[in-house]
């Protein structure tokens, strides 16, 4: 179910700066952002957030961006890429389907920042390869182990909804 053109259409890069531009304008004290690469693989991009004076502890935290093609299934009207409201309800794929795992995570750390609480270590994880089953994430983690180092604790921003109920 991937995108066979996934390395060459561009849709992905544009994905991952439409996510960096909203985590950057968050304004997040010791943020630094890696993006690994390799070829024939899908990105993995690594968020981290370096830990208050005095803070020791690691918390990975990961999420994919979700950016395969959708398939069918969709109600009449109802597109998975233009949201639309519905009584007290958004729809649309990014509302539900786990595109908010990066702008969660980030909005979740600038609250804690501005409240002037202490905050552990935080590494996001985004993989880019999620709809396809991550045959490469095993692979990208290892690389990124400099990075992420041992967490101490671990958030999978990753949901399951089999219906509407």
């Amino acid at each position: 179910m991937v995108d066979d053109k996934y390395d060459c259409n561009g849709l992905v890069q544009q994905a991952m700066q439409v996510v960096d531009t909203n985590i950057q304008a968050l304004g997040i004290k010791g943020l630094t952002r890696t993006v690994i690469h390799p070829a024939g693989m899908n990105p993995l991009i690594v968020y981290v957030v370096e830990p208050s004076e005095g803070a020791s502890k690691t918390v990975m935290m990961y999420g994919h961006l979700d950016k395969q093609p959708y398939g069918p299934g969709w109600e009449e009207g109802v597109s998975p890429t233009d949201p639309i409201i519905r009584g007290d309800f958004m729809w649309g794929r990014g509302s539900c389907d786990d595109g908010y795992s990066a702008f969660a995570c980030m909005l979740a750390v600038k609250a804690v920042q501005e409240s002037g609480q202490r905050l552990p270590r935080i590494v996001l994880t985004l993989e880019t390869e999620e709809e396809s089953g991550s045959p490469s994430l095993l692979s990208l983690l290892k690389e990124a182990e400099p990075l992420i180092g041992t967490p101490d604790a671990m958030l999978c921003m990753d949901s399951g909804a089999l219906d509407y109920e």
